[in-house]
């Protein structure tokens, strides 16, 4: 005879096994992971799974879900385990192939928009992975003409995949920063690249011991990459066109300086909500 048991005792015991964990990122949103993973594998929304406890597990569906809470307890994102992750106004599928889009990306979305108002434009994404900077422009500027560079060949179908499902429309193009951009000048830069140090030990903790080093580190100069991208872009942009970029807390008085020194003007950062300066901007004003 098959033993079944109900939603409310598997995730009474999911929420147990979480709060036990010692990993951080796994235990501030123990109840909440716990209800969205358990409706992952039951196929039901949460707001569903919560008001019917009484719903039937069946011993194959308990595995599955056992085994998506051990890999949340051992710090694996929890859009790994699900394939999917909300950024800006889309659901992305994502996969070990690409960085997690986090909240704080999105202010680089808002400043790209408010510093370019044009109702047509040319915009370059550098490094897209998911493709979730891009793809939130351009559906928030359907006339604008957004590309996407990134060097990885499975981010790449990633982030095509989800330019597909979403319907919207994106040029993708395969390679390093400027590489597949030779000849051509955008309105609007935009890029969250990698800014970790290789040797920073934060790599091997909770989520980020997860996701792909490539779009984590640039290896031991943690600025290397934000480096190449703003001496490489008054190459690219038309004279007013704007640079905006992503970076670590502590990075922004570097880059300002990195700003300045390649020649770019109204040179600014901006906070996240945590108060962490983690966007930064700039215009060429060059001929």
């Amino acid at each position: 005879m098959t033993v079944k048991t109900t939603a409310g005792a598997v995730l009474a015991q999911a929420v147990e096994q979480l709060r036990a964990t010692s990993l951080e990122d796994a235990a501030a949103t123990t109840a909440l992971d716990a209800q969205l993973l358990l409706a992952h594998a039951l196929g039901v929304t949460r707001a569903r799974l919560l008001s019917h406890p009484e719903l039937a597990v069946e011993p194959a569906t308990a595995r599955r879900y056992a085994a998506l809470i051990a890999r949340r307890a051992a710090g694996e994102p929890l859009a790994y385990l699900t394939g999917t992750r909300d950024f800006w106004s889309l659901r992305l599928t994502v996969s070990r192939a690409v960085l997690v889009p986090r909240p704080e990306t999105e202010l680089l979305v808002e400043r790209a928009l408010r510093l370019c108002a044009a109702r047509e434009a040319r915009v370059a994404d550098l490094g897209t992975g998911s493709g979730a900077v891009a793809l939130a422009l351009a559906s928030e500027r359907p006339q604008w003409r957004v590309t996407a560079t990134e060097v990885s060949t499975e981010a790449l179908a990633v982030a095509r995949a989800n330019a597909a499902q979403l319907g919207i429309s994106v040029e993708f193009r395969q390679g390093s920063w400027f590489e597949p951009l030779a000849g051509s000048r955008f309105d609007l830069l935009v890029s969250n690249p990698p800014y970790v140090a290789a040797d920073d030990p934060v790599l091997m903790r909770g989520a980020l011991a997860h996701e792909p080093r490539l779009a984590l580190t640039p290896g031991a100069d943690a600025l290397a990459c934000l480096r190449a991208i703003v001496r490489g872009a008054a190459q690219h942009l038309v004279r007013g066109g704007w640079l905006v970029l992503e970076h670590g807390a502590q990075q922004g008085e570097q880059l300002r300086a990195e700003l300045v020194l390649a020649g770019f003007a109204y040179v600014r950062s901006h906070r996240d909500l945590a108060g962490h300066e983690r966007v930064t901007e700039a215009q060429h004003d060059q001929i």
